[in-house]
């Protein structure tokens, strides 16, 4: 019956186009969308299905050069084809047969039941353990404690390095900040494959991005930039204030409201969902409420060799909120308890513990260890209850960012940190990750050929790996992860294609047409105004000089007749007269006249040769007397 009705649905449907009816939508595989994020090139497929799955997914697929530097970190030694294969990698002569041969090359017999004993299992043969030990070195590593760095997706949008990282505790949303100013924020649960940020902030113009925190109810997180104000957004990222700036003119940092130069670091308390921690450059570290954004609670001012201000550079809180722990910029580390009564006075005090700048500190969950990372190249490992010297010093870690941080598993049986380029290296940007109970370091992933590593996490609910990176004209945050042992987060936009246009989509903008807004109906516009700003301009309007009207002297008009204090002196002395004002102008004329005639300079010198004799008219005074 089924048989009949398919034909019967079949027959029908030859009748109609192709596109008629309700297209079954096409689905791409969950194997093939990770395939286009998968890491290493050895377990990578064929490139050409590679593309094809990306061109399904929208996803982009790893650069060619990005898959050859990959490879020359991850991929294993490969041995020697022209190698004898009854020698092992010392040289020496295998001793007995050599091993059999693979079971697909033995054939089975009728019944499928192999003739002969059954084949030992792969790695019993010493030799062979031996000669493969260096190759799977990473892989035993990670199997044993199963990182999840099999395949990668890149958080892009900033234009500089990413130099702020936080993940909330659900794990659904991603803070970055930048060198550029800016804030991202992603949603893994609404963003697709293209992986855009659903938002983006400039907490403070002109500052760069140093540090962010989630609260422990992950509803608020806290933005620390270089300037001397932190700022509090809400989840969405609307602001919900701003903090107090100090003044700069006082100079006991006790009596100031807030931090006076830019800050450098901050924390939100992992217990208190109200109290946060910040440092700056004016040497001080401030307990803050968030619901009082006008001051502060309590002012820290580390302890120091010789009076002045060092910056604090960093600082962090242990698990329980109850202490305090400082990189102080001389290189020392300090350490306090929040207790009653407590004040400035250090309760550990770790001089030159680096010999530069402390960029990250980072207590362990049992309140034993704190890791500290430095400028200095080094990454420290302290217990705290023997401050005196570091249990461990790893060194040759490349560091040039104030932001690289350190950071714990889940289960924190390892601690990671991120390396900077150098000019002549050919290594990268490396995320190393450190044995705790051991002290050394087991395995180096490499993250970007050219761009160093700033911020990591390890989320615990993901169980997947955030690494940030760029350069002076890049920045993205990398999200390592495995489909077998990572949850949501990465998996869950990866898997999501975007969104196809459809004619619904579409919509056309209506044009309105307003007969009175045609030139036609327009009124001519008034050149009122025009013309009393053209009349305003001294250039438009030529406008000459005004004459000098009222008293003065040389040019200078004033009440006192000149401006000058000393013309003003001299008048009042009688050392400058002005007569002109009370002269007759004809008077004043021919008081020259006489002068004129005997000593002529202008005009008469010229004409004194052809200018004849001058006769005047005789009076006719004496005529009239007649």
């Amino acid at each position: 019956m089924a048989d009949d009705e398919a034909e019967m649905y079949d027959g029908i449907r030859a009748a109609f186009p192709i596109s008629f009816g309700k297209q079954s939508k096409s689905q791409t595989p969950l194997e093939a969308i990770h395939n286009t994020t998968r890491r290493s090139v050895s377990n990578n497929p064929p490139e050409k299905s590679s593309s094809a799955a990306s061109k399904m997914s929208g996803l982009p697929s790893l650069s060619s050069s990005s898959q050859a530097w990959l490879s020359s970190i991850r991929a294993p030694k490969n041995p020697n084809p022209n190698s004898n294969p009854n020698e092992n990698d010392d040289g020496d002569a295998m001793v007995g047969p050599p091993p059999p041969p693979p079971r697909s090359e033995l054939g089975d017999d009728d019944d499928g039941e192999l003739i002969g004993p059954p084949r030992p299992p792969a790695g019993s043969n010493r030799d062979d353990s031996d000669s493969d030990s260096d190759s799977d070195s990473e892989a035993n590593f990670v199997n044993r404690f199963r990182i999840p760095v099999s395949n990668e997706i890149v958080l892009k949008g900033h234009t500089k390095v990413v130099s702020a990282l936080a993940i909330d505790h659900t794990g659904s949303r991603v803070v970055s900040g930048s060198y550029d100013y800016s804030v991202r924020m992603y949603d893994f649960q609404g963003m697709n494959s293209k992986l855009q940020s659903f938002r983006q902030l400039e907490p403070s113009e002109g500052h760069q991005v140093r540090t962010i925190s989630w609260s422990p109810t992950a509803d608020r997180f806290l933005c620390v930039t270089g300037s001397a104000t932190a700022k509090i957004y809400d989840r969405d990222g609307l602001t919900l204030g701003e903090f107090v700036k100090g003044d700069m003119y006082i100079r006991d940092l006790k009596n100031t409201k807030g931090h006076i130069t830019g800050l450098t670091c901050g924390e939100w308390n992992p217990k208190s969902k109200d109290t946060i921690l910040t440092s700056s450059e004016d040497g001080s570290l401030r307990i803050w409420d968030v619901n009082d954004f006008k001051t502060q609670k309590q002012v820290i001012k580390p302890k120091l060799a010789r009076p002045g201000r060092v910056p604090v550079t960093t600082c962090a809180w242990d698990r329980d909120g109850k202490r305090i722990a400082g990189g102080i910029g001389d290189g020392s580390i300090q350490v306090w308890n929040l207790k009653p009564g407590w004040g400035s006075r250090p309760d550990i005090h770790v001089q030159n513990s680096h010999s530069d700048d402390i960029t990250g500190l980072k207590f362990s969950m049992d309140g034993r260890i704190l890791l500290s990372r430095s400028l200095d190249g080094t990454l420290k490992v302290w217990d705290l209850r023997q401050m005196k010297d570091p249990l461990k010093a790893f060194e040759d870690l490349p560091n040039n960012y104030a932001q690289t941080n350190v950071a714990f598993s889940p289960d924190e049986q390892l601690f990671l940190t991120g390396t900077s380029i150098e000019r002549e290296s050919t290594t990268g940007g490396l995320l190393c990750f450190f044995d705790r109970a051991k002290l050394e370091l087991v395995s180096k992933v490499g993250i970007s050929p050219t761009c160093s590593v700033v911020q990591c996490a390890w989320h615990p609910k993901l169980n997947q790996i955030f690494a940030t990176s760029g350069d002076k004209s890049q920045g993205g945050t990398h999200v390592l992860y495995d489909p077998t042992l990572s949850e949501r987060g990465a998996l869950v936009c990866v898997a999501r294609a975007p969104r196809k246009k459809s004619f619904d989509d579409f919509e056309a903008k209506p044009v309105v047409h307003n007969p009175h807004a045609l030139p036609l109906f327009r009124d001519q516009p008034s050149r009122k105004r025009e013309r009393e700003k053209a009349l305003k301009d001294p250039l438009k309007s030529h406008k000459p000089e005004l004459p000098m009207t009222g008293p003065g002297f040389g040019g200078r008009v004033g009440a006192s007749k000149g401006s000058l204090l000393t013309q003003y002196l001299m008048k009042q002395g009688g050392m400058i007269k002005e007569t002109w004002m009370d002269e007759d102008p004809r008077e004043a004329i021919l008081k020259y006249a006489d002068v004129a005639v005997k000593e002529p300079k202008y005009i008469a010198p010229a004409y004194a040769q052809t200018q004849p004799e001058t006769v005047f008219a005789k009076s006719d005074s004496e005529d009239e007397e007649k």
